[in-house]
This record gives C-alpha cells, structure tokens and sequence, in this order.
C-alpha cells in the first residue's frame, strides 16, 4: 500500500486512536507493532477487534514509512472519509426510488484509485450500493474519496466480514449474481443484464476469488479483440456497468 505525505486518514500514537476509539471514530484499519507486548497496544487492539475493526500486525519499518509525525508510539490508525452503510441500507434505497437492485461487489479491490473509480462510474449509472470486504481491500480514505470526485458523499458503501455470505444474503433477497471473469462462455451482449442484479468485479491481479466465484449465478465476459488480454479493475467495472445501465433503458 503506498502512502502519501498528507494523510488526513492517518491516526497516530496511543492516545490519539484510543480516543478515536473512544469516540467512535470511523476507522477501517489500525496497524500495531509486531512483537510489541505493551498492556495499552494491547488494550488498543481488543478494542478495535470488539468494534469489528481489522488489526494488523507490522514492522516497525512499514509504521515509520506510514508515519507523517515519526512519533505513531507503536500504532497507526487508517480512518475513513464517512460512514459505512449495510445491505438493508443499500437494498432500501432500491426500494425508495422504486427500482430493481443494482448492487456492486468488489472482490478484495486493493487499489485505492481503482475503487475510487469504480465508485465514480457506480454513481454516474445508478447504482444504489457497494460491498467490499473488511480485509485485502482498499476502504473509504481521502485517497479513494478524491479520485471518486465526490462520488463517495453520494454512493452507499458496505463493508462486510465475509463477501461469500454477503453474496448469499443477496441471492435470498432475490438479486442475480453476475461474477466477471476473461474465461467465462456468456459475453456481456448475450446476457441478461436487466433484472435485479449484483456484479462482481474481481481483484486486480486474480480476479475472483474461488468461493465468491462459485457463488455467483452466471459468469460473463467482455469482448476481447486486442493482443492484451485483460482490463483495469475500473474499466471493466465501467464497462459492465453501463452495460447494465443500457439493457434497463
């Protein structure tokens, strides 16, 4: 992951995340020193591990080259832009505006611009909510709210434990899940993109993974006619979303 100098995500030291936690902060993520066996890092990660937050165990070199202060005491905190939302939110706001669900997933999306951009196009074209995983995702920073141009104020964001019963959740609630993937036999202009639906947009190394693959109920592809053969994450994503878009009319 690469960081940059001004990171307005970034919490550092013990105090500083202890209160954030206090507080209630929105927080996607907290890095603690690995080996360390101080009682308040301790205490820091129970409590973040209770509100459902991802810890991470790291280097001391990997918290110094994140630190904007060079005085993080062992623990940074990655917090997000805004809050997140949950299923029910994103399949209400469906059910406000009187529409079939159409409803994004992003398969371990790493990449903080790639998800921005996704999330760009998801709102230019109507989709009422993202999903995303807790862990090997980008989250809700600065960095993904920019290169969404404000998109991420407008877009529902759900941030869940487990994709694969994310996906079942969504199957028993009537969507169809369409995963992307090069090899799949149906194009994207054979297939029935209409209804209620949810895409899957696979990572941008190894598209979807096994489980989440398995679950999907039908599996599409973009035509290829190039010696390249594969998109950016958001580009496919762009791509498949539109398409959607074009087949409600």
């Amino acid at each position: 992951m690469a960081f940059e100098n001004d990171r307005e995500d970034l919490i550092e030291g013990r105090n500083a995340v202890t209160e954030a936690l206090r507080a209630g902060r929105n927080i996607d993520k907290i890095y603690i020193a690995k080996g360390e066996v101080d009682k308040t890092l301790g205490h820091i990660a129970s409590r973040a591990r209770e509100m459902g937050i991802v810890v991470v165990e790291a280097d001391r070199r990997k918290l110094d080259s994140m630190s904007v202060t060079h005085s993080h005491q062992g623990v940074v905190a990655l917090a997000a832009v805004r809050e997140y939302s949950s299923i029910d939110d994103i399949l209400r706001i469906a059910e406000e505006r009187g529409e079939a669900p159409f409803v994004i997933v992003c398969d371990e999306i790493s990449d903080h611009h790639n998800l921005g951009a996704i999330i760009r196009t998801a709102e230019c074209v109507g989709v009422h909510g993202i999903i995303i995983p807790k862990r090997r995702s980008a989250g809700l920073t600065p960095i993904v709210g920019k290169t969404s141009a404000g998109a991420v104020e407008h877009m529902a964001v759900a941030r869940v434990s487990n994709l694969t019963a994310a996906i079942k959740e969504l199957k028993d609630r009537g969507l169809w899940v369409y995963g992307t993937a090069a090899d799949a036999p149906a194009g994207m202009w054979e297939t029935n993109l209409s209804g209620p639906i949810c895409l899957v947009i696979g990572s941008e190394g190894d598209g979807m993974g096994r489980l989440v693959r398995e679950n999907c109920d039908v599996l599409v592809s973009i035509p290829m006619h190039g010696k390249v053969n594969s998109l950016n994450a958001s580009a496919a994503a762009g791509i498949l979303m539109y398409e959607v878009l074009r087949q409600r009319g």
